[in-house]
Parts: structure tokens; C-alpha cells; sequence
């Protein structure tokens, strides 16, 4: 999700991915205004920063859904790729990691 800053006259003029003080409209990541914003603004990286955006949101839930597919027996971790397990297991330990460590939190949040 996305937050939108608006001027007077409704236009976007800031994206910010966390909620603020101005920007508390909430868009998704392919809507037109998003899209339209990015488009204008003349910023080649901007369409490659919302695929990116959405690539880590994804990932999670592909995450989410391979630890279902295990616990209802549907698939066996080991049988993912190697490099698959590996991956996984990292982003594992890191988020093991952030929720032990209230530094790392605090800085999140």
C-alpha cells in the first residue's frame, strides 16, 4: 500500500510507502493516479520502484503460502530447490532476528 500527499487542488505530489501527516490516502500500487503521478514526474525509475515494491509484498505472501502447503502435509520443505530452502530459511532467521532485537524493531517502526 501507498500513501498519496495531495496539493489544494487534489493533485498527487508525493508517494510515501508509510502513512504521514499529509499523506494518509491509501492507494494500491496499480492505481491510475499512482501510475498517472509517476508517468508524469518524468522519472524513469518510478514504474521500476513500484514493480519492486511489489515483488517484496509478493514474496511474502509466496512465503506464507509454502509454510501452509507444509504444515497441511501438500508438500515437503526439501523438496523445494536447494536454493529455494536456503533463501527462505534466510528471510526466516532475519525475521526471527528483528522480532528478538527491540533496536532493530524500534527502527522499523
Amino acid at each position: 500500500m501507498l500513501y498519496v500527499e495531495r496539493d489544494e487542488e487534489g493533485k498527487i505530489v508525493a508517494i510515501c510507502r508509510q502513512p504521514g501527516d499529509r499523506a494518509r490516502e491509501a492507494k494500491g500500487l496499480l492505481d491510475p493516479e499512482v501510475l498517472d503521478f509517476f508517468r508524469a514526474s518524468g522519472e524513469k525509475d518510478g514504474l521500476a520502484r513500484l514493480l519492486s515494491l511489489s515483488d517484496t509484498s509478493i514474496i511474502r505472501v509466496l512465503e506464507d503460502l509454502i509454510d501452509l502447503l507444509v504444515r497441511k502435509n501438500i508438500i515437503l520443505f526439501t523438496e523445494l530447490p536447494e536454493e529455494a530452502q536456503k533463501k527462505i530459511q534466510e528471510r526466516r532467521q532475519l525475521r526471527r532476528r528483528i522480532g528478538q532485537d527491540p533496536l532493530i524493531v524500534d527502527d522499523i517502526l
